[in-house]
């Protein structure tokens, strides 16, 4: 691992110091790692990953009620584009989406369009009417898109401080529609006349990078029954990314490449994941891009993001959510797979606590879709305790990697030990169900379809700028 780890940074002092996602230094870091799993046998492919590069208002806005009485808004008073939007030209009906009119008493109160059951009867090709509350506005456009919304107009809820639009980034740039943003009065007045035919445009540029994930499978193993296992590759600008996210790619990468000896009984399918420090988009894309049946395939999915902190604490996923903090468990089956960890660690006499699915990493979408997940972590930019410094050692009251997303986050910012430990439980976990997953739970179609509301809101809350929550 020393050893990918030493070309992680030499490929990114070659390559202006970084190896983010669209850049010559994540690119060579993919043809190192596709590499050597091509010549230990592996079946090695790559998936399009795209991203943001750019977004720009071209002209502004228009936002006019064309009947049953005629009236037009001014744009940047009244309304705003919202970051992010699409171009388009739209004159539809408007339909309004479970809003709270007049508004509660207190801010937040609307959970309009949180929940695609709050989009139920709508009418495909209309201007859907959403009110701000309580979950972020992207999720919001998510289920209007789909619903079949040709535009979304927002409009601020209501309440004292919560009256006038504003600017905000929404963070996904593929909706395509016009998507605007406007004052409550506005919206007020166009959802208390039924029939309201609106009229929205809005003119915009979107351009775009493109990346790739490293997706390496098994020759053997039942392909029915797949064991995943991921970490990105991709670093920040900043920096050669040496523990975020080197340790883990070096970790999964060591593993893959000892694996491959063996016979496995279940299908094992190694991710490195592209563009996750844009907002996850490798891995949402890969998922997204996998049909119904696909997913099923997918016993579990196993990450590993940042296993060499160092100011590092055993951190592992909190399946159950027995810790009580955060986000609920993860999808039947997260239980078992963080137990499968633990146990690792109590052979060890390891001390070890749980962290939070709080939707930073890639597991993320697999547990919008109900796909099982696990893994570890050592730490990021939180703070050491000083109890965490009795149970791991470290110096309490400082950052478990003080590099992180810095420009020192080289080879001298890895815990020798805390990787060497980590990427044995790596190992160990992704062993163990290779070929035993009679732990797992069977996984019913309707509990793979049903979308964990709260895993999508901190999954797409790591790409959406301060301010773009509703």
């Amino acid at each position: 691992m020393t050893k990918h780890l030493q070309e992680f940074q030499r490929i990114a002092d070659a390559n202006s110091g970084n190896r983010a996602a669209g850049t010559p230094g994540y690119d060579k870091s993919l043809e190192y790692a596709a590499q050597k799993l091509r010549r230990a046998g592996y079946r090695v492919s790559t998936t399009d990953v795209e991203f943001p590069t750019g977004w720009a208002e071209l002209a502004p806005p228009e936002l006019n009620v064309v009947a049953p009485t005629p009236k037009t808004y001014t744009p940047n008073v009244d309304f705003l584009t919202v970051g992010s939007s699409g171009s388009g030209d739209v004159t539809a009906e408007v339909q309004v989406v479970d809003a709270v009119l007049p508004p509660g008493p207190t801010p937040s109160t609307s959970t309009a369009g949180c929940e695609a059951s709050d989009f139920a009867g709508f009418v495909a090709g209309r201007i859907a009417l959403i009110q701000r509350g309580t979950c972020p506005y992207v999720q919001k456009a998510t289920n209007a898109k789909a619903a079949g919304a040709a535009a979304v107009v927002f409009f601020n809820e209501g309440q004292p401080g919560r009256t006038e639009a504003y600017n905000f980034d929404i963070g996904e740039w593929r909706f395509g529609i016009p998507i605007v943003f406007a004052d409550f009065a506005v919206g007020n007045e166009l959802a208390a006349t039924p029939g309201t035919q609106l009229h929205v445009k809005t003119s915009t540029r979107v351009d775009v990078g493109r990346t790739k994930n490293l997706i390496a499978e098994t020759r053997t193993g039942d392909p029915n029954k797949v064991v995943m296992a991921g970490a990105h590759l991709d670093s920040v600008h900043e920096g050669a990314g040496i523990n975020d996210n080197g340790s883990g790619s070096a970790g999964l990468l060591e593993t893959a490449l000892q694996l491959a000896k063996l016979p496995v009984k279940h299908k094992v399918r190694f991710a490195w994941w592209g563009a996750e420090e844009l907002g996850l988009l490798g891995s949402n894309q890969y998922v997204e891009g996998l049909s119904q049946a696909q997913r099923d395939k997918i016993k579990l999915y196993l990450n590993f993001d940042m296993i060499g902190s160092p100011n590092f604490g055993y951190f592992i996923y909190d399946g159950d959510n027995s810790d009580n903090v955060g986000s609920p468990a993860g999808p039947p089956g997260s239980a078992q797979i963080e137990k499968t960890f633990e146990r690792f660690y109590q052979k060890r006499d390891l001390n070890f606590r749980g962290t939070d699915f709080s939707g930073r990493s890639d597991y993320g979408p697999f547990i919008e879709v109900g796909i099982p997940a696990g893994g570890l972590f050592t730490g990021a930019e939180g703070i050491k305790t000083p109890e965490e410094a009795t149970l791991f050692g470290g110096t309490a009251g400082q950052a478990y990697d003080p590099c992180y997303h810095a420009a020192c986050d080289g080879l001298n910012n890895i815990n020798a030990t805390a990787l060497d430990v980590n990427s044995d439980a790596l190992a160990w976990a992704t062993a163990t169900y290779a070929y035993d997953l009679s732990a797992i739970p069977p996984r019913a179609t309707a509990a793979n379809t049903a979308k964990s509301s709260t895993a999508k809101t901190a999954a797409t809350q790591v790409a959406v700028p301060e301010g773009a929550a509703s």
